[in-house]
């Protein structure tokens, strides 16, 4: 009755409060964005659309999402902002009815080695929780099974300096659940002394031969060197028993260099130290070649590889250790949880369960807890990451997804769509960055951008609904529905690469045939064991190119020309035609102005506020020194010829006085990937993701190699690249190469000579091949999950 009583007296009309039903962006400039103006609805699912590089990220990540983050970090004292990361205001000039951003991007998750996804996704704080509670015998607190914590006990006489000063005898312990040996990375390094140093050689003739450890300059090895420990004339082959020991293991200890304390330190701790502490796959390639050649890792024969000591091994739930239960599938783990009856323990239980879901539900039910974070993909990193709020209680907040299907299968999509739907339905706003035709399908509303990208793109070129989307001609609309055909004739094989009993990960003894010479698509659902097969069992050799998932290093001083090497044969012409030095076109070397020292912009960092760049007054944001600028080469100086982009430079270093056969190979296969709207001195910090994938195309597109091995090119590319990323696979197979990508877009498979299928399942239903063949073959049978999508695709 009462409410009934509410309802009859409340005013006529609507709420003034339910008015704000609209995200709105009025004047956004940020990067290439050319003064954007669009309106969001609030609690729908929003797909923006458009080619690599036309201002999606722009517009909802470094806008909106970014304003957001912002505006709620300013809620807090300025004690605790700084200790926050600083954001600068979007440039915008209006941003209107805002709610809290929960930003879920590609971003890899941190690849140091001893995160895996049970700490990243605190199933395992968790999980140690429950053994201290009830595992048999009692070791200690969670810390007892933590592989990030050591034992640690220590006695002494502390001074307290409270009113008397007193001395106190103290005694501290703290029981962690480490394996002493590893030091929790499960792995043990032996190091080949001869990839170290030449020891015929002395310290003086350069015996080194650590990359970047020059004997003349390098202060590492001038430490060693003016020690006083080893005779830096002597071969080390030379050397007495205690010397060589010094040399090798030699503890830490100050010592004076050329006027300058230093610590020295024995070689042995300094390379594990520099190298071996570093996750593998985040190094540059030649450090990692270096550290490949030099360290044979193998698993701890302490722990066996579970990174614990013997005590937390030791400590058993119902016969199962925690080492036991991270070994597992997460599936498998989910039901061994639900077996769990115990009342004093029942939230913890109820918390871990329904997280355990989580990761079945979005697909990662395979995975296991230990498996190290640094070899998750993009696609998996990114679905951990949305799995702590799939069962969050919020509501009116922004979700923002950087293509939430990257790494999924077509028969995973569906899946994907249905939990962006369901987090809409509980009255969120759902914003999404997305290519696959599948995911735009499902969108309320649909922003396109474009109509090109870089600086011919920043504009919307359309907003509405998906049908009306078919209907625009736009570059989307128009390719929203192609579809591949499969080929008529297909490209019959030159020789094979022969993989015999590959276990890698969950490979199950897979004995199969790469075949050479043609264009090879590896198949099957996320977790089939793709990757392990391509990556983890093809015969090693230099003949194989590699082209992974793995981000591009760079700072906001690299630049495609860096990156690639083309700045190397430009700044030589330059020298020559000038009779100068090359470092003097170098914005990173002597050629900088000196006011911003080649940055172009003057940062002034304003403590928890964000820092403010402004351009430089001096060289006006050209980089480079007034004096550099008067060198010329073709007419141009290295500012503007930085300031061409990839088109029009391959245009000036292809014919004429300009003319520069080594830059305008490079600049051609940045252009055969679709980057010639690049400018040569944009930084890299400003590429989307997948213009930083093609990048690292083109520049490996220029090693010496007859296989080519390539992990999802087409991430992050629109419906309209992917046509022009096949013509450049079948350039490459034309000219002689061998082709082999890892991939799930319907198109590629389409296109393939070759297709090796993987399944039938994920995790221990995967690992084994269900399918080679011909693409004609696989539609034809229908008798895999990927042979299915495939006829639905082409419409067989």
């Amino acid at each position: 009755m009462s409410s009934a009583k509410r309802t009859g007296t409340r005013a006529p009309g609507a709420h003034a409060a339910d008015g704000h039903d609209l995200i709105r962006v009025h004047g956004a400039r940020e990067n290439n964005l050319k003064d954007v103006s669009v309106e969001i609805p609030k609690r729908r699912l929003t797909v923006f659309t458009g080619v690599s590089g036309s201002g999606k990220s722009s517009l909802v990540f470094n806008t909106i999402a970014a304003e957001s983050q912002r505006l709620i970090n300013e809620t807090y004292s300025a004690f605790v902002q700084g200790f926050m990361p600083t954001l600068a205001r979007p440039e915008v000039d209006v941003l209107d009815g805002l709610t809290t951003a929960i930003i879920v991007d590609q971003q890899r998750m941190g690849a140091d080695p001893r995160s895996t996804a049970g700490t990243a996704t605190d199933v395992n704080a968790m999980l140690r929780i429950l053994f201290s509670r009830l595992g048999d015998p009692h070791i200690g607190p969670p810390s007892a099974y933590s592989f990030n914590t050591a034992s640690v006990r220590a006695s002494g006489a502390i001074t307290v300096e409270r009113g008397n000063k007193k001395a106190v005898k103290a005694t501290f312990q703290r029981t962690g659940g480490m394996c002493t040996n590893c030091e929790g990375r499960g792995t043990v390094s032996d190091i080949d002394l001869t990839q170290l140093y030449d020891d015929t050689k002395s310290l003086a003739e350069g015996a080194f031969t650590i990359p970047g450890w020059k004997s003349d300059s390098q202060w590492t090895v001038q430490v060693y060197a003016q020690s006083g420990f080893v005779d830096p004339d002597k071969p080390i082959r030379e050397y007495t028993e205690r010397q060589l020991r010094d040399f090798l293991y030699g503890d830490p200890v100050k010592v004076k260099v050329n006027g300058v304390n230093l610590t020295y330190e024995g070689l042995i701790p300094k390379i594990q130290k520099s190298f071996l502490s570093k996750d593998k796959e985040a190094m540059q390639p030649h450090i990692r070649a270096f550290v490949e050649r030099a360290v044979t890792f193998t698993t701890c024969p302490e722990c066996d590889g579970t990174r614990l000591s013997e005590g937390a091994r030791s400590s058993r739930i119902r016969k199962t250790s925690i080492a036991d239960a991270c070994a597992m599938e997460i599936r498998d783990l989910a039901q061994w949880v639900r077996e769990l009856d115990e009342p004093s323990v029942a939230p913890l239980l109820t918390a871990l369960r329904d997280t355990l879901d989580s990761f079945v539900e979005i697909g990662l039910g395979y995975l296991s807890l230990d498996r190290p974070a640094g070899t998750l993909s993009g696609g998996e990193a990114q679905r951990v990451k949305m799995i702590r709020h799939l069962g969050s209680s919020l509501t009116d907040t922004t979700y923002v997804f950087d293509e939430p299907t990257v790494g999924l299968h077509p028969h995973d999509i569906q899946r994907m769509n249905d939990l962006l739907l369901r987090l809409r339905d509980k009255g969120n706003t759902v914003l999404v960055v997305e290519h696959k035709p599948e995911a735009i399908a499902i969108a309320d509303h649909v922003v396109d951008l474009g109509p090109g990208a870089g600086t011919e793109g920043g504009a919307v070129c359309f907003e509405g609904t998906v049908e009306e989307l078919r209907a625009a001609d736009t570059v989307t609309g128009r390719h929203l529905d192609d579809r591949a055909v499969l080929k008529e004739t297909v490209r019959e094989a030159t020789g094979a690469l022969e993989i015999r009993g590959a276990r890698t990960h969950n490979l199950q003894d897979v004995d199969v045939d790469v075949p050479l010479g043609v264009l090879c698509v590896v198949t099957g659902v996320a977790g089939s064991g793709k990757s392990s097969l391509v990556h983890g069992s093809l015969p090693a050799g230099a003949d194989v190119v590699s082209v992974d998932q793995s981000p591009i290093k760079g700072s906001r001083r690299s630049n495609p020309a860096t990156y690639t090497g083309l700045l190397e044969p430009i700044r030589k012409a330059f020298a020559k035609a000038n009779g100068v030095k090359p470092a003097l076109f170098s914005a990173n070397s002597e050629g900088a102005c000196p006011t911003c020292n080649g940055a172009g912009v003057v940062y002034t960092d304003l403590a928890m506020m964000a820092g403010v760049a402004t351009p430089c007054e001096d060289c006006e944001g050209k980089r480079f020194q007034p004096a550099v600028l008067e060198y010329r080469f073709g007419g141009r100086d290295i500012s503007e010829v930085l300031a061409m982009s990839v088109a029009r430079a391959e245009e000036f270093f292809g014919a004429g006085e300009a003319r520069l056969p080594a830059a305008h190979r490079i600049l051609g296969r940045l252009a055969d990937v679709g980057l010639g709207y690049l400018t040569l001195g944009q930084p890299l910090t400003t590429l989307s993701g997948g213009e930083r994938q093609r990048l690292k195309l083109a520049t490996h597109m220029g090693d010496k190699g007859g296989v080519y091995v390539l992990d999802e090119p087409t991430s992050g590319l629109h419906l309209a690249d992917v046509e022009q990323l096949l013509g450049l696979l079948d350039r490459l197979v034309d000219a002689g190469k061998s082709v082999v990508v890892v991939e799930h877009h319907q198109a590629v498979m389409a296109h393939a000579d070759w297709i090796i299928d993987l399944g039938p399942g994920a995790g221990h239903d995967g690992g084994r091949v269900v399918f080679e063949g011909t693409p004609a073959d696989l539609v034809a049978g229908r008798s895999t999950l990927t042979g299915q999508h495939l006829a639905a695709y082409v419409g067989a």
